[in-house]
């Protein structure tokens, strides 16, 4: 059964029973496999299972790829079919009926990583998870761990701000050769394509490195040097905490990458677990 498409927070919430569990998967569209493994997780939790699909202009910048990014509702309600009941679908006017001059303030952690080549972006993002959840009040929502810090804040904005919504947090999902799935992966010419399988393969010999005694930043360089030996655009190769995403605590490892091949941003992460007898400082 294909999924009832609502465009309003009133007819979203006619539909949302309160003695019921609803898990919802915020997505801006252009669905791949990667978005239908955490829209299946939700089919598991909930009794109503919500996918909004929405191209938020907060959390792009003035040179970014706001214009162009895919929209494709129809063709998401078809991948949607028999594992969503519901999909939320507002517009501009919907969300942002006034100018937004209301905002949530993200602690710095949000100007680094990614924060510090897109500013403004995680507010952003923030602000729309933040209505997203008080329009449909979930009891569950899903998210990704290939936007890593994304993720994080998103948790700490909920933890902090009382949210009665629990925050599940599924792994990255791949292609085959090991690639994130993405839906900017679809900007990729095919040589590109080829190419960007890099990425994750120096990050997992990178976490091999690292597990056998390598110092987190010398691996991290050598993924940099890598990379941009193979023609990518390096915005940030970074080791951090894998809990608290501070760059000097010990413990297990996150390692960040982001990284531009041609005129495509791609973003991963892999996570290393340390043994006790090799935990260590990062930098």
């Amino acid at each position: 059964m294909l999924p009832v498409i609502v465009h309003s927070v009133n007819e979203l919430r006619a539909m949302l029973p309160e003695n019921k569990h609803v898990a919802l998967t915020p997505t801006m569209g252009a669905l791949h496999e990667g978005h239908l493994s955490l829209v299946r997780h939700g089919r598991q939790l909930a009794d109503i299972n919500v996918v909004s699909v929405y191209v938020n202009p907060l959390q792009f910048g003035p040179h970014e790829d706001f214009s162009t990014y895919p929209r494709e509702l129809e063709a998401d309600c078809a991948r949607l079919e028999n594992i969503a009941d519901i999909v939320f679908a507002p517009n501009d006017a919907e969300l942002y009926p006034l100018p937004q001059t209301v905002t949530i303030t993200l602690p710095p952690l949000a100007d680094e990583l990614c924060g510090r080549s897109r500013p403004g972006f995680f507010q952003g993002v923030a602000t729309v998870v933040c209505k997203l959840l008080n329009c449909v009040r979930p009891q569950t929502a899903i998210f990704g761990k290939k936007d890593f810090q994304q993720l994080f804040l998103v948790q700490l904005m909920v933890a902090q701000l009382n949210f009665p919504t629990k925050i599940a947090a599924m792994p990255i999902l791949r292609e085959a050769d090991g690639l994130a799935m993405s839906s900017r992966n679809a900007y990729l010419t095919s040589d590109e394509r080829q190419r960007a399988v890099l990425l994750p393969n120096a990050l997992r010999t990178a976490a091999a490195a690292i597990t056998a005694g390598e110092k987190p930043t010398t691996a991290a360089a050598t993924v940099r040097q890598q990379l941009q030996a193979d023609g990518f655009v390096v915005d940030y190769v970074e080791c951090r905490n894998a809990t608290t995403l501070t760059s000097t605590a010990s413990g297990d490892i996150v390692l960040l990458v982001a990284a531009t091949l041609g005129q495509t941003r791609l973003i991963d992460n892999i996570e290393i677990r340390c043994p006790n007898a090799a935990k260590r400082e990062l930098a």
